[in-house]
């Protein structure tokens, strides 16, 4: 530890301590240099936060923790073993294991984030300072950010600090303050899918023990399951906008009646005592950063949730972020002097590029299952039937699946496939698999094979499936791949918009067609 001397630079000053923000500090200390570098860790709190998201660490994140040596912190802390997951339509589930015996774990968000604090806290160089970090300081001369202005807390006073640095990483979030500030005009902003209603369940028995469970309902969003210590287990309810104002009956009367019957007592139980936690979830595409070429300040960028968030519905982000300080970590360390803002861009143009393949897997994924599983029109409840029954076939079926879940492998390549490979056989499904199908008013529904009478229908909503795929796939893909923001009003984002995404979406079917024929 150091002790806080504000007339010296530090050479890199880092917002936020949370997964991101802790990680980094130490990833930046644990470098070999020949001069160690001198780090500002700035907190607005350190005591131990309480949130609902950031519980379970898929094996990939497992195995980034790993190369960062922070392994131990998921020690020590009631963590739990998670095994793979399950599906569940009320009691109808599928098993889908992790492969090659891969193991991620799951935790109290806030007991993991300590961990992370008094490691940090530990490493040589880093000065972790509690205090709420006001504003960026930019530079008279070339409106370059050279620190930071903060607020102390010392007693019943405060004391107000000016901090300088010659890189500054903002890690402070999904509620960032700074985004908008770093990233100027171009900055994208996040976009709201749903909200998760959290509450745990005391000694709850899951369909399978150490797993994930993800229920799928009618009319209403999935609910994610997943034990995060000894008696305790997460439970999360996907809730639409706009939140039911009585969450309580919204719970007991149209979630619980499709869970599996072995979750209804503790869930009731659970629910009864109405002590919910909400967050909402969000979709942030990541932006090239690197100063007035792409339109962002210099001498800043920003990591974790303040630069990119996916749906929460996979437990993906924090591998993401891990992984992103792997990467940054290896960018980092061949630049001996962050005051020299060129090297320092040139690795942010790399880093953006080289994090694509597992940020892009996860992105893409969580949101694309998020539209399957929280299906609220007709084509997408036909993609989410042929989903589970694409997981009830086993094999590659779930193999590859759950590897591009579990970030065991980073392949958009593999995700476009077994997307459109879903698609393709909800359609075979929709064709040949009975169905409920209601008569007349008052009549019971009957599981009803469809004739060749139905299918000149079927033939046409086959159709209205696969552009339903395509219209959530391709956007999705395409935030990944262009290389400025969304928000620009060029010529060349308009052209590409209007022309280039209906060549994208005929050649997503014919690719797809053409692997799922041969």
């Amino acid at each position: 530890m150091l002790m806080a001397d504000s007339k010296t630079p530090y050479d890199v000053i880092i917002v936020g301590a949370g997964v991101a923000g802790c990680s980094l500090a130490h990833a930046l200390a644990s470098t070999p240099r020949k001069t160690p570098l001198r780090i500002a860790l700035i907190e607005r709190s350190m005591e131990e936060p309480d949130r609902i998201v950031g519980e379970l660490l898929q094996p990939g994140g497992v195995m980034a923790l790993q190369q960062l040596g922070l392994e131990d912190c998921l020690e020590g802390i009631d963590s739990i073993p998670v095994h793979g997951y399950c599906v569940t339509r009320k009691d109808n589930i599928v098993h889908i294991p992790y492969p090659s015996q891969h193991k991620g774990r799951s935790f109290h968000h806030g007991k993991f984030i300590m961990n992370l604090r008094d490691t940090a806290k530990k490493a040589n160089g880093v000065e972790v300072i509690e205090a709420t970090v006001n504003d960026l300081i930019e530079s008279e001369f070339s409106q370059r950010i050279i620190g930071v202005a903060a607020t102390k807390k010392t007693g019943s006073d405060s004391e107000k600090l000016s901090l300088y640095a010659h890189l500054v990483i903002v890690a402070d979030g999904c509620f960032s303050n700074f985004r908008t500030k770093v990233m100027g005009p171009r900055g994208c902003n996040p976009v709201t899918k749903s909200h998760f209603v959290g509450v745990i369940l005391n000694d709850a028995t899951l369909p399978y023990k150490y797993h994930g469970t993800v229920c799928l309902t009618e009319s209403a969003g999935p609910v994610l399951l997943y034990q995060i210590g000894t008696h305790d287990t997460r439970m999360l309810v996907d809730v639409k906008a706009p939140v039911p104002p009585d969450l309580k009956g919204h719970i007991l009367n149209r979630i619980v009646p499709q869970l599996p019957s072995m979750l209804h007592t503790a869930v009731t139980d659970a629910v009864q005592e109405g002590s919910f936690r909400k967050m909402p979830n969000s979709f942030l595409p990541s932006v090239m950063q690197g100063g007035n070429e792409f339109g962002t300040k210099e001498g800043v960028f920003l990591v974790g949730d303040a630069w990119n968030m996916r749906h929460p519905l996979t437990g993906g982000g924090m591998t993401v972020a891990f992984n992103d300080i792997v990467l940054l970590r290896n960018m980092l360390a061949p630049v001996e002097n962050f005051a020299v803002w060129e090297k320092v861009r040139e690795g942010l143009r790399q880093w953006h590029w080289d994090r694509k393949p597992l940020a892009s897997t996860v992105n893409i994924l969580s949101v694309a299952l998020y539209d399957l599983f929280g299906a609220d029109d007709d084509n997408l409840e036909v993609l989410r039937t042929g989903c589970f029954k694409y997981f009830e076939l086993g094999g590659e079926c779930i193999n590859g699946p759950v590897s591009l879940l579990s970030v065991t492998i980073q392949s958009p390549a593999t995700l476009f496939y077994h997307f459109f490979a879903v698609a393709f056989y909800s359609i075979w499904v929709m064709f040949t698999h009975p169905r409920l199908v209601q008569r007349g008013p008052g009549l019971k529904p009957e599981l009803i094979t469809p004739s060749f009478i139905d299918y000149p229908f079927l033939f046409v909503k086959a159709l209205f499936v696969i552009w339903t795929a395509i219209v959530v796939f391709v956007p999705l893909l395409w935030t990944e791949i262009r290389w400025w923001s969304p928000d620009d009003k060029n010529a060349r984002t308009t052209i590409i918009f209007r022309y280039g995404m209906p060549v994208a979406a005929l050649a997503t079917v014919a690719f797809g067609a053409f692997r799922l024929t041969f």
